[in-house]
């Protein structure tokens, strides 16, 4: 299963590298002479605009001690690919520095796969679908390089709050049920990277970034004793990390 995920992961970067090669050889197919397009975009003080990409998301377990022996397995994780849809603010603050909120719909599924159990009599009661779909606001600091023609690379750096709308925080079934439940609010901090395209009407910006939870997402099954559920008996701590592409029209 981590192969899988690093797989997705492998992907959802060589979409980037594509998109990036593409982009520039559309733009600068033959053509010596460079064309400045766009020449005072950055000197606006704010401006809009909108994103679109895709996303893989898992989770990072803590268990027990008492519940992690060597007989025990890791609980295993099938992230599949999500996508992110939203809107860009940006405020300049200086020539390098800009502040940006990016409120937006992120869409995942993460297949859980638990040890055998016990309590188990089915295949299917060691799967759990959870399904997430957040709001997702978040607070970045881009940091751009110098301006290399129509080019220009930066880093992001921020924190984001996350409302999940699937969380089922408030259904009272719980996993001998068949209902995974997790909170429904987190924090993330998120770090990334990508480039901007200048074209002759827009700019272009695909980047990659790392969304990682600072808080334990996790709803305990409603026992009597709360490590004897099989699910989340022996998880200590619960914590989303995700990757996301997002492409960029401003």
């Amino acid at each position: 299963m981590r192969k899988n995920r690093h797989h997705k992961i492998i992907n959802l970067i060589v979409v980037l590298i594509q998109l990036i090669s593409i982009t520039a050889h559309a733009q600068y197919p033959t053509v010596r002479e460079t064309i400045i397009n766009l020449p005072t975009f950055d000197d606006r003080f704010l401006h809009y605009g909108y994103f679109v990409g895709l996303n893989s998301y898992d989770f990072k377990f803590s268990y027990h001690k008492e519940y992690y022996t060597d007989k025990f397995k890791d609980i295993e994780l099938n992230p599949s690919i999500g996508f992110n849809v939203g809107l860009i603010g940006d405020l300049r603050i200086n020539k390098y520095i800009n502040i940006r909120i990016e409120p937006g719909l992120y869409y995942s599924k993460r297949d859980l796969i638990f040890p055998e159990h016990s309590v188990f009599t089915d295949e299917t009661d060691r799967l759990r679908e959870v399904k997430s779909t957040y709001i997702h606001i978040p607070l970045i600091a881009k940091l751009s390089a110098a301006r290399i023609n129509n080019f220009r690379p930066f880093v992001l750096l921020g924190i984001s709050k996350d409302f999940n709308l699937s969380s089922n925080h408030k259904n009272v079934d719980d996993n001998f049920s068949n209902v995974f439940r997790t909170e429904p609010q987190n924090m993330n901090y998120e770090i990334g990277l990508g480039l901007d395209f200048y074209l002759f009407y827009f700019k272009f910006s695909p980047s990659i970034r790392g969304i990682f939870s600072m808080q334990n997402e996790l709803i305990p099954d409603s026992v009597i004793d709360p490590l004897s559920s099989p699910w989340t008996g022996g998880i200590t701590k619960m914590v989303s990390r995700g990757f996301a592409i997002n492409l960029t029209f401003e």
